[in-house]
Protein backbone atom coordinates (compact mmCIF):
# COMPACT_ATOMS: atom_id res chain seq x y z
CA UNK A 1 0.00 0.00 0.00
CA UNK A 2 2.84 2.32 0.88
CA UNK A 3 4.57 1.55 -2.44
CA UNK A 4 1.32 2.19 -4.30
CA UNK A 5 0.90 5.53 -2.57
CA UNK A 6 4.43 6.52 -3.49
CA UNK A 7 3.70 5.58 -7.09
CA UNK A 8 0.60 7.77 -7.16
CA UNK A 9 2.50 10.65 -5.56
CA UNK A 10 5.33 10.33 -8.08
CA UNK A 11 2.90 10.24 -10.99
CA UNK A 12 1.13 13.32 -9.64
CA UNK A 13 4.43 15.19 -9.23
CA UNK A 14 5.47 14.33 -12.79
CA UNK A 15 2.11 15.48 -14.14
CA UNK A 16 2.35 18.77 -12.25
CA UNK A 17 5.92 19.35 -13.43
CA UNK A 18 4.87 18.66 -17.00
CA UNK A 19 1.96 21.08 -16.72
CA UNK A 20 4.22 23.79 -15.26
CA UNK A 21 6.82 23.32 -18.02
CA UNK A 22 4.12 23.48 -20.67
CA UNK A 23 2.78 26.71 -19.22
CA UNK A 24 6.24 28.26 -19.15
CA UNK A 25 7.17 27.28 -22.71
CA UNK A 26 5.62 29.36 -25.54
CA UNK A 27 3.23 27.40 -27.69
CA UNK A 28 4.21 26.78 -31.31
CA UNK A 29 1.60 29.21 -32.62
CA UNK A 30 1.62 31.65 -29.69
CA UNK A 31 1.85 35.29 -30.73
CA UNK A 32 5.05 36.98 -29.55
CA UNK A 33 5.04 40.69 -28.75
CA UNK A 34 8.77 41.36 -28.17
CA UNK A 35 10.83 42.18 -31.27
CA UNK A 36 14.57 42.89 -31.22
CA UNK A 37 16.04 44.46 -34.38
CA UNK A 38 19.73 44.07 -35.26
CA UNK A 39 21.39 46.23 -37.94
CA UNK A 40 24.23 45.25 -40.25
CA UNK A 41 27.57 46.69 -41.28
CA UNK A 42 28.19 50.27 -42.47
CA UNK A 43 24.95 51.51 -40.84
CA UNK A 44 23.41 51.89 -37.39
CA UNK A 45 20.07 51.14 -35.79
CA UNK A 46 18.40 54.35 -36.97
CA UNK A 47 17.67 52.73 -40.32
CA UNK A 48 15.02 50.63 -38.59
CA UNK A 49 12.91 53.69 -37.67
CA UNK A 50 10.16 53.18 -40.27
CA UNK A 51 9.86 49.47 -39.44
CA UNK A 52 9.88 50.37 -35.74
CA UNK A 53 7.03 52.85 -36.22
CA UNK A 54 4.84 50.23 -37.95
CA UNK A 55 5.51 47.54 -35.37
CA UNK A 56 4.87 49.91 -32.46
CA UNK A 57 1.61 51.02 -34.04
CA UNK A 58 0.60 47.37 -34.32
CA UNK A 59 1.20 46.82 -30.62
CA UNK A 60 4.67 45.27 -30.52
CA UNK A 61 7.35 45.98 -27.96
CA UNK A 62 10.37 46.87 -30.11
CA UNK A 63 14.03 47.18 -29.11
CA UNK A 64 16.72 48.34 -31.53
CA UNK A 65 20.25 47.09 -30.91
CA UNK A 66 23.11 49.53 -31.54
CA UNK A 67 25.99 47.23 -32.42
CA UNK A 68 29.51 48.69 -32.37
CA UNK A 69 30.34 46.43 -35.38
CA UNK A 70 33.95 46.11 -34.26
CA UNK A 71 33.94 42.39 -33.41
CA UNK A 72 31.27 39.72 -33.65
CA UNK A 73 31.76 38.84 -29.99
CA UNK A 74 31.00 42.44 -28.94
CA UNK A 75 27.93 42.62 -31.16
CA UNK A 76 26.61 39.32 -29.83
CA UNK A 77 27.14 40.53 -26.25
CA UNK A 78 25.26 43.78 -26.92
CA UNK A 79 22.42 41.85 -28.58
CA UNK A 80 22.20 39.37 -25.73
CA UNK A 81 21.85 42.23 -23.26
CA UNK A 82 18.94 43.54 -25.30
CA UNK A 83 17.35 40.09 -25.30
CA UNK A 84 17.84 39.75 -21.55
CA UNK A 85 15.92 42.98 -20.96
CA UNK A 86 12.77 41.59 -22.62
CA UNK A 87 9.80 40.37 -20.58
CA UNK A 88 8.93 37.11 -22.31
CA UNK A 89 9.76 35.39 -25.61
CA UNK A 90 11.49 37.25 -28.44
CA UNK A 91 11.48 37.48 -32.22
CA UNK A 92 15.08 38.29 -33.18
CA UNK A 93 15.56 40.10 -36.50
CA UNK A 94 18.79 40.74 -38.39
CA UNK A 95 19.63 42.64 -41.56
CA UNK A 96 22.78 41.89 -43.58
CA UNK A 97 25.69 41.26 -41.17
CA UNK A 98 23.06 41.43 -38.44
CA UNK A 99 22.08 37.95 -39.59
CA UNK A 100 25.43 36.69 -38.35
CA UNK A 101 24.78 38.30 -34.98
CA UNK A 102 21.28 36.82 -34.90
CA UNK A 103 22.58 33.35 -35.79
CA UNK A 104 25.01 33.45 -32.86
CA UNK A 105 22.94 35.31 -30.26
CA UNK A 106 19.67 33.60 -31.19
CA UNK A 107 20.48 30.49 -29.16
CA UNK A 108 19.38 32.46 -26.09
CA UNK A 109 16.37 30.64 -24.57
CA UNK A 110 14.20 33.76 -24.78
CA UNK A 111 14.56 33.83 -28.57
CA UNK A 112 11.79 31.74 -30.09
CA UNK A 113 11.84 32.85 -33.74
CA UNK A 114 14.38 34.36 -36.13
CA UNK A 115 13.91 36.70 -39.08
CA UNK A 116 16.58 37.38 -41.70
CA UNK A 117 16.17 40.50 -43.87
CA UNK A 118 18.51 40.20 -46.90
CA UNK A 119 20.94 38.81 -44.37
CA UNK A 120 23.79 36.38 -43.92
CA UNK A 121 22.71 33.15 -42.21
CA UNK A 122 26.02 31.38 -41.58
CA UNK A 123 26.49 27.76 -40.64
CA UNK A 124 28.93 26.63 -37.95
CA UNK A 125 32.41 28.00 -38.62
CA UNK A 126 31.24 30.40 -41.34
CA UNK A 127 31.61 34.19 -41.36
CA UNK A 128 30.81 37.02 -43.73
CA UNK A 129 34.39 36.77 -44.92
CA UNK A 130 34.09 33.09 -45.80
CA UNK A 131 30.64 33.49 -47.37
CA UNK A 132 31.77 36.25 -49.75
CA UNK A 133 35.20 34.74 -50.51
CA UNK A 134 34.21 32.93 -53.70
CA UNK A 135 31.43 34.85 -55.46
CA UNK A 136 29.60 33.19 -58.33
CA UNK A 137 30.57 34.33 -61.84
CA UNK A 138 28.72 37.52 -62.72
CA UNK A 139 27.63 38.22 -59.14
CA UNK A 140 27.68 41.82 -57.96
CA UNK A 141 30.77 42.81 -55.97
CA UNK A 142 30.21 45.14 -53.00
CA UNK A 143 32.38 48.27 -53.42
CA UNK A 144 34.30 47.71 -50.18
CA UNK A 145 37.40 49.87 -49.94
CA UNK A 146 40.73 48.55 -48.62
CA UNK A 147 40.83 48.47 -44.79
CA UNK A 148 41.81 51.65 -42.94
CA UNK A 149 43.26 50.93 -39.49
CA UNK A 150 41.33 47.66 -39.40
CA UNK A 151 37.99 49.13 -40.53
CA UNK A 152 36.00 48.92 -43.75
CA UNK A 153 33.93 51.46 -45.68
CA UNK A 154 31.95 51.36 -48.90
CA UNK A 155 32.95 53.61 -51.77
CA UNK A 156 30.64 56.60 -51.27
CA UNK A 157 30.25 57.15 -55.01
CA UNK A 158 28.97 53.59 -55.42
CA UNK A 159 27.00 53.32 -52.17
CA UNK A 160 23.56 54.10 -53.61
CA UNK A 161 23.84 51.68 -56.53
CA UNK A 162 25.13 48.80 -54.41
CA UNK A 163 23.40 49.26 -51.05
CA UNK A 164 20.39 51.53 -51.53
CA UNK A 165 19.19 51.34 -55.12
CA UNK A 166 15.52 51.93 -54.26
CA UNK A 167 16.03 54.55 -51.57
CA UNK A 168 15.53 58.24 -52.35
CA UNK A 169 18.68 59.99 -53.56
CA UNK A 170 18.83 62.28 -50.53
CA UNK A 171 18.45 59.39 -48.11
CA UNK A 172 21.00 57.23 -49.96
CA UNK A 173 23.51 60.10 -49.93
CA UNK A 174 22.98 60.56 -46.20
CA UNK A 175 23.51 56.83 -45.60
CA UNK A 176 26.72 56.95 -47.64
CA UNK A 177 28.06 59.99 -45.80
CA UNK A 178 27.11 58.67 -42.34
CA UNK A 179 28.67 55.24 -42.73
CA UNK A 180 29.69 53.43 -39.56
CA UNK A 181 33.18 51.85 -39.77
CA UNK A 182 32.86 48.06 -39.98
CA UNK A 183 35.63 46.16 -38.21
CA UNK A 184 37.61 43.57 -40.15
CA UNK A 185 37.34 41.34 -37.06
CA UNK A 186 33.54 41.51 -37.28
CA UNK A 187 33.75 40.52 -40.94
CA UNK A 188 35.78 37.46 -39.96
CA UNK A 189 33.77 36.53 -36.87
CA UNK A 190 32.68 32.88 -37.05
CA UNK A 191 29.39 31.45 -35.85
CA UNK A 192 29.75 28.63 -33.32
CA UNK A 193 26.21 27.24 -32.92
CA UNK A 194 23.76 28.55 -35.56
CA UNK A 195 20.44 29.39 -33.92
CA UNK A 196 18.52 28.58 -37.10
CA UNK A 197 19.30 24.90 -36.57
CA UNK A 198 17.07 24.82 -33.51
CA UNK A 199 14.68 27.80 -33.98
CA UNK A 200 12.09 28.43 -36.73
CA UNK A 201 13.14 31.15 -39.14
CA UNK A 202 11.74 33.49 -41.78
CA UNK A 203 13.80 35.02 -44.59
CA UNK A 204 13.08 38.05 -46.80
CA UNK A 205 15.02 37.79 -50.07
CA UNK A 206 15.68 41.15 -51.77
CA UNK A 207 15.80 40.15 -55.42
CA UNK A 208 17.60 43.33 -56.58
CA UNK A 209 20.28 43.23 -53.89
CA UNK A 210 23.81 44.14 -55.08
CA UNK A 211 25.50 43.51 -51.73
CA UNK A 212 24.46 39.91 -51.02
CA UNK A 213 23.57 38.18 -54.31
CA UNK A 214 19.95 36.93 -54.30
CA UNK A 215 21.03 33.35 -55.20
CA UNK A 216 23.22 33.34 -52.08
CA UNK A 217 20.31 34.62 -50.00
CA UNK A 218 18.08 31.85 -51.34
CA UNK A 219 20.74 29.22 -50.63
CA UNK A 220 21.12 30.33 -47.02
CA UNK A 221 17.35 30.55 -46.54
CA UNK A 222 16.83 27.05 -47.94
CA UNK A 223 19.64 25.64 -45.82
CA UNK A 224 18.05 27.16 -42.72
CA UNK A 225 14.66 25.72 -43.61
CA UNK A 226 13.25 29.24 -43.46
CA UNK A 227 9.85 30.44 -44.57
CA UNK A 228 10.83 32.58 -47.57
CA UNK A 229 9.32 35.73 -49.01
CA UNK A 230 10.88 37.23 -52.17
CA UNK A 231 10.44 40.92 -52.90
CA UNK A 232 11.98 43.16 -55.59
CA UNK A 233 14.17 45.52 -53.60
CA UNK A 234 17.68 46.66 -52.77
CA UNK A 235 19.89 45.67 -49.86
CA UNK A 236 18.34 48.58 -47.94
CA UNK A 237 14.85 47.13 -48.32
CA UNK A 238 14.23 47.69 -44.60
CA UNK A 239 14.53 51.43 -45.33
CA UNK A 240 12.82 51.56 -48.73
CA UNK A 241 9.97 49.10 -48.05
CA UNK A 242 9.33 49.08 -44.30
CA UNK A 243 5.78 47.77 -44.72
CA UNK A 244 7.06 44.61 -46.43
CA UNK A 245 9.70 44.10 -43.75
CA UNK A 246 7.27 44.71 -40.90
CA UNK A 247 4.85 42.24 -42.47
CA UNK A 248 7.29 39.30 -42.43
CA UNK A 249 8.34 40.18 -38.88
CA UNK A 250 4.70 40.12 -37.79
CA UNK A 251 4.23 36.86 -39.69
CA UNK A 252 7.05 35.38 -37.63
CA UNK A 253 5.69 36.89 -34.42
CA UNK A 254 2.36 35.19 -35.10
CA UNK A 255 4.08 31.91 -36.00
CA UNK A 256 2.63 31.86 -39.52
CA UNK A 257 4.52 29.84 -42.11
Amino acid sequence: MHIKALGIAAATAIALASTTASAAAPKAQEAIKNVVLVHGGFVDGSGWQKVYNILKKDGYNVTIVQNPTITLADDVAVTRRAIASQQGPVVLVGHSYGGVVVSEAGTDPKVQRLVYIAAFAPDKGESVQSLIANPAPGASQPPILPPQDGFLFLDRAKFAASFAGDVTADEANFMADSQVPWGVQALGGQVTVPAWKSKPSWYLVATEDHMIPPPAQKMMAKRAGATVVEVPGSHAIYVSQPEVVAKIIEQAAQGKK
